[in-house]
Parts: structure tokens; C-alpha cells; sequence
């Protein structure tokens, strides 16, 4: 069986591993049909991912269909298409006793910490599997694990309808968040320094978009909000300058979000935060949030809309992830297809 593993730093090559077998009675041996390509897959390409460790198979944006099922397992059959939640979790630590087992002590991740699913089988276990609608598009199924990162985000800064939102940053992620957040019935105001990207964000929704190559986004958000600010701040770049922006541009009780594992240190005067009695909070991967993005993307409530823009075949993976290297203005999210 082929699978592509990531050797070294921008060094990848199709290998031969041992076809993956059901062994425990929870297993569930599964065909991958659709990988999306993250930005965090990039990095791992880069060598630059703090978490990943090389060399790895990477890929945790994966869906499939079931070929075989252990003795205990019960709610899924062979022809079943389905979705990968890429988190293993202990359920003893602190984290998950307090029901955030995406920050386990001992999280392994699917496609980072262990090999993921750019290759042509693996099995994983029943619990890390959410069955799919069968008139459900494995090409629109292959964006549920983003979508749950969207819905992560807005359920971290506790966003409620009617709330005014900035998203900095219109990559797949900040469309993620657009999208989850238009769902909640919140204003969204969305900056990025790719106009195409703003004109996209608009069309899915978006109230307000700022280029931020033109206007100065905390003048932006203070003319839209009348001098309120926005009630949430989700940071989609994370860099110290939107990192430190979302902090200025956000209203009295309001509540930042982050998404970025960088490691470049931010400086901040703590007036601000305590002035308006800020919440300020990382969001990563997702907690319970599968369930209910799987139901809205079977309802139809969340499609892709243009979100993929490419779409290439497992054996063309070296050349795609130079493309998107090359290519950045011109993608949105590439998916590989790996399923005949």
C-alpha cells in the first residue's frame, strides 16, 4: 500500500507500508477517498510544525468509507462514508475531566503526532469516526474537520446572535469562522490584505470587509461599530500586530480569540485588557463540536460554495504542495482525492 510521508524539511516521497489491519474489536478499517490540505500540513512539509515530529504521513482534514469493522463495533458497516476526528485522548487528565480533551496531557493527533491520511487505508477506532449522509458529497464532507475548527473558534469566544465579530484573516479558516458565525445570525466584519479574498468573504456573507493594505482596520471597526468596538476578536493571522489590534479593537467585555501556535513574543501594556475586562482565549482543534457540524453539512446548511479551489489526485501531492507554495493568491483549499 502507497502512503506519502514527509521525510524531511520540503522533502516528501510515496513509500510502501503494511496494509493496516483490523486487530481490536472498537477498530475500523477505513478507504480514503478526500484529504484536504492545511495550513498546518504545510508546515509540517516545512519542518517549521512545533507538534508534528517527522518523518510523518501527514493529512487530518480525511474522508472515507468504511471496508471493515471490529466485533464491537455497532454503528458503522462496511459502505459507510465517514469523517475522521483526528484527537485520541486519555479521558483521566485535568484537561479532560473538565471536558476540553483537545488539550489532553497526552493528545495525539491524527496526521501530526501519528500518521494521518494520506494514504490509501488506515484504522483508526469507532469513536474517532462520525458517520456521513449517504447523499452527502465526499467532496463536500472533506471540509467537516474545518468547518469544526470555525465552530470551535465562535464556541471559544462565546459568540452569540445579534454580536458583532471581527475575523482577521480571510484564509479557509476566517471562511470557516464566516461561515459558522453567519449561521449564528452574528455581524461579521472580516479584514484581510487579499482583496479576492474580500470579494469571496462577501459573497459568503460577510457585513463589512477591510482591506487592511488600504484602511486602517481599528478606524474600520470603530466606523462600523459607532465607536462600540466589536463584542469578539478572532485572529486568524496571529501576528503581533493582530494579535494586538484584536485586543484595541474589541468593546468593553469583550472576548479575543486566538489561533496560532507561534512563538514570537507579543508585547502588550495589561491596561486595556483590565480596562474593558477582556476574555482572552486560545482556541484549538475542537471539543464535541463534530456532531453538529456533520448535521449541518448533511441539511445542506453548510456548503463549500467555491472554498475548494483545486482539487488533484494523491499522486500528484509533491507537485500540489509546490504549487500552493507558488501559487498562494490562487488557492483556497486544495483537496487531494485518493479513492478511485
Amino acid at each position: 500500500m502507497k502512503a506519502l510521508q514527509v521525510i524531511k524539511p520540503f522533502e516528501m516521497a510515496f513509500i510502501d507500508v503494511a496494509e493496516p489491519v483490523v486487530t481490536k474489536p472498537t477498530d475500523v478499517l477505513v478507504q480514503t477517498e478526500y484529504v484536504g490540505i492545511c495550513g498546518s500540513d504545510m508546515h509540517i512539509y516545512h519542518g517549521s510544525n512545533p507538534l508534528a515530529t517527522l518523518p510523518r504521513v501527514p493529512g487530518h482534514e480525511v474522508v472515507g468509507r468504511v471496508l471493515e469493522v471490529g466485533q464491537e463495533v455497532q454503528g458503522l458497516k462496511a459502505g459507510d462514508k465517514v469523517v475522521v476526528e483526528p484527537i485520541r485522548y486519555c479521558g483521566e487528565c485535568y484537561a479532560c475531566r473538565k471536558g476540553q480533551p483537545n488539550v489532553c496531557e497526552q493528545l495525539s493527533v491524527f496526521g501530526v503526532h501519528e500518521d494521518g491520511g494520506m494514504r490509501e487505508r488506515f484504522v483508526v477506532a469507532e469513536k474517532q469516526l462520525h458517520k456521513v449522509a449517504d447523499h452527502t458529497p465526499l467532496e463536500e464532507a472533506v471540509l467537516i474537520e474545518p468547518y469544526t475548527i470555525g465552530a470551535q473558534a465562535v464556541y471559544r469566544g462565546e459568540l452569540q446572535a445579534g454580536e458583532t465579530l471581527l475575523i482577521q484573516g480571510a484564509g479557509p479558516i476566517g471562511i470557516c469562522i464566516l461561515k459558522m458565525a453567519k449561521l449564528m445570525d452574528a455581524r461579521v466584519i472580516i479584514s484581510d490584505l487579499d482583496p479576492a479574498k474580500l470579494s469571496y468573504a462577501k459573497e459568503l456573507g460577510a457585513d463589512e470587509v477591510v482591506n487592511v493594505n488600504e484602511q486602517n482596520l481599528l478606524e474600520a471597526v470603530n466606523q462600523w461599530t459607532d465607536g462600540v468596538g466589536v463584542n469578539v476578536s478572532i485572529d486568524a493571522v496571529c501576528i503581533p500586530l493582530t494579535f494586538k489590534n484584536s485586543i484595541d479593537a474589541v468593546s468593553v467585555a469583550g472576548r479575543v480569540v486566538v489561533l496560532s501556535f507561534g512563538e514570537e513574543a507579543i508585547e502588550l501594556a495589561p491596561l486595556p485588557i483590565t480596562k474593558k475586562e477582556l476574555s482572552i482565549k486560545g482556541s484549538r482543534l475542537q471539543t464535541f463540536q463534530f456532531e453538529n457540524v456533520v448535521k449541518l453539512v448533511n441539511a445542506g446548511k453548510l456548503q463549500q460554495q467555491g472554498l475548494i479551489s483545486h482539487t488533484f489526485s494523491l499522486h500528484e501531492a509533491k507537485e500540489t504542495f509546490e504549487f500552493i507554495e507558488k501559487n498562494p493568491n490562487e488557492v483556497r483549499k486544495v483537496i487531494l482525492k485518493v479513492g478511485e
